[in-house]
Protein backbone atom coordinates (compact mmCIF):
# COMPACT_ATOMS: atom_id res chain seq x y z
CA UNK A 1 0.00 0.00 0.00
CA UNK A 2 1.14 3.35 -0.85
CA UNK A 3 0.48 6.05 1.54
CA UNK A 4 0.97 9.86 1.55
CA UNK A 5 0.71 11.82 4.37
CA UNK A 6 0.14 15.86 4.32
CA UNK A 7 0.70 17.60 7.61
CA UNK A 8 2.72 20.47 8.67
CA UNK A 9 2.87 19.32 12.67
CA UNK A 10 5.73 17.70 12.95
CA UNK A 11 4.99 15.54 15.73
CA UNK A 12 0.89 14.06 14.37
CA UNK A 13 3.46 13.44 10.95
CA UNK A 14 5.65 11.64 12.99
CA UNK A 15 2.67 9.68 14.93
CA UNK A 16 1.06 8.75 11.44
CA UNK A 17 4.23 7.81 10.32
CA UNK A 18 4.66 5.23 13.31
CA UNK A 19 1.32 3.97 12.66
CA UNK A 20 1.77 2.92 9.38
CA UNK A 21 5.44 1.81 8.79
CA UNK A 22 4.99 -1.82 8.91
CA UNK A 23 1.93 -1.62 6.87
CA UNK A 24 2.52 0.68 4.14
CA UNK A 25 5.53 2.83 1.63
CA UNK A 26 4.56 6.34 3.58
CA UNK A 27 5.91 9.20 2.02
CA UNK A 28 5.57 12.93 3.75
CA UNK A 29 4.59 16.34 2.54
CA UNK A 30 4.41 19.56 4.53
CA UNK A 31 1.10 21.60 2.60
CA UNK A 32 -1.40 21.48 0.11
CA UNK A 33 0.72 22.75 -2.44
CA UNK A 34 3.72 19.86 -2.15
CA UNK A 35 0.72 17.09 -1.68
CA UNK A 36 -0.89 18.08 -5.11
CA UNK A 37 3.08 17.56 -6.55
CA UNK A 38 3.87 14.63 -5.01
CA UNK A 39 0.05 13.17 -6.31
CA UNK A 40 0.62 14.14 -9.51
CA UNK A 41 5.00 12.81 -9.36
CA UNK A 42 3.27 9.28 -8.30
CA UNK A 43 0.96 8.96 -11.13
CA UNK A 44 3.31 10.31 -13.37
CA UNK A 45 5.45 7.81 -12.07
CA UNK A 46 2.51 4.83 -12.77
CA UNK A 47 2.42 4.30 -8.50
CA UNK A 48 -0.51 6.36 -7.55
CA UNK A 49 -1.05 6.25 -4.14
CA UNK A 50 -3.56 4.20 -2.61
CA UNK A 51 -4.65 6.51 0.69
CA UNK A 52 -3.69 10.28 1.55
CA UNK A 53 -3.82 11.38 4.91
CA UNK A 54 -4.77 14.78 4.27
CA UNK A 55 -4.52 17.77 7.28
CA UNK A 56 -7.07 20.53 7.00
CA UNK A 57 -5.15 23.09 8.68
CA UNK A 58 -2.19 23.71 6.73
CA UNK A 59 -0.03 27.42 5.37
CA UNK A 60 0.14 27.96 1.83
CA UNK A 61 -3.03 25.80 0.59
CA UNK A 62 -4.95 24.16 3.38
CA UNK A 63 -6.89 20.79 3.15
CA UNK A 64 -10.01 21.47 2.13
CA UNK A 65 -8.55 23.20 -0.95
CA UNK A 66 -6.30 20.78 -1.73
CA UNK A 67 -8.72 17.97 -1.63
CA UNK A 68 -10.76 19.93 -3.98
CA UNK A 69 -7.83 19.99 -6.28
CA UNK A 70 -7.02 16.29 -5.79
CA UNK A 71 -10.54 15.23 -7.02
CA UNK A 72 -10.36 17.72 -10.07
CA UNK A 73 -6.98 16.33 -11.03
CA UNK A 74 -8.67 12.67 -10.75
CA UNK A 75 -11.34 13.78 -13.21
CA UNK A 76 -9.31 15.54 -15.78
CA UNK A 77 -7.32 12.12 -15.93
CA UNK A 78 -10.85 10.03 -16.26
CA UNK A 79 -10.24 8.31 -12.80
CA UNK A 80 -13.34 6.80 -12.49
CA UNK A 81 -15.60 7.12 -9.11
CA UNK A 82 -14.89 3.55 -7.73
CA UNK A 83 -11.01 4.11 -8.44
CA UNK A 84 -10.37 7.26 -6.63
CA UNK A 85 -7.68 7.76 -3.88
CA UNK A 86 -9.15 7.25 -0.60
CA UNK A 87 -8.66 10.17 0.98
CA UNK A 88 -9.05 10.69 5.07
CA UNK A 89 -8.94 14.59 6.38
CA UNK A 90 -7.39 14.60 9.96
CA UNK A 91 -8.06 17.88 12.13
CA UNK A 92 -7.52 19.05 15.79
CA UNK A 93 -11.00 20.53 15.24
CA UNK A 94 -14.42 18.27 15.94
CA UNK A 95 -16.35 21.01 13.73
CA UNK A 96 -19.39 19.47 11.57
CA UNK A 97 -18.90 22.32 9.23
CA UNK A 98 -15.71 21.01 8.17
CA UNK A 99 -16.88 17.64 7.94
CA UNK A 100 -19.38 17.89 5.98
CA UNK A 101 -17.36 20.34 3.22
CA UNK A 102 -14.66 17.85 3.15
CA UNK A 103 -17.33 15.11 2.25
CA UNK A 104 -19.97 17.11 0.44
CA UNK A 105 -18.33 19.64 -1.38
CA UNK A 106 -14.53 17.52 -1.53
CA UNK A 107 -15.35 13.70 -1.60
CA UNK A 108 -13.40 13.30 0.70
CA UNK A 109 -14.01 9.55 2.08
CA UNK A 110 -12.76 9.63 5.90
CA UNK A 111 -12.41 12.06 8.35
CA UNK A 112 -10.40 11.07 11.77
CA UNK A 113 -9.73 13.96 14.51
CA UNK A 114 -6.96 14.01 16.73
CA UNK A 115 -5.23 12.60 18.30
CA UNK A 116 -4.62 9.95 15.92
CA UNK A 117 -4.18 6.46 17.47
CA UNK A 118 -3.69 2.95 15.33
CA UNK A 119 -7.09 1.43 16.39
CA UNK A 120 -9.51 3.98 14.86
CA UNK A 121 -6.70 4.61 12.01
CA UNK A 122 -6.81 1.05 11.51
CA UNK A 123 -10.51 0.78 11.49
CA UNK A 124 -11.31 3.40 8.93
CA UNK A 125 -8.60 1.47 6.36
CA UNK A 126 -11.52 -1.17 7.09
CA UNK A 127 -14.46 0.67 5.88
CA UNK A 128 -12.37 0.98 2.54
CA UNK A 129 -12.37 -2.70 2.46
CA UNK A 130 -8.22 -2.35 3.59
CA UNK A 131 -7.44 -4.89 5.94
CA UNK A 132 -3.91 -4.68 8.00
CA UNK A 133 -2.62 -6.92 10.54
CA UNK A 134 -2.30 -4.60 13.97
Amino acid sequence: MRALIVEDDFGSRRLLQAILKDVANVDVVIDGVEAIEAFQMAWKDNQPYNIIFLDIMMPNMDGQTALRKLRELERQMGVNHKDEVHIIMTTALDDPKNVIEAFNKGGATGYIVKPIDRETLFNQLKKFGINLQS
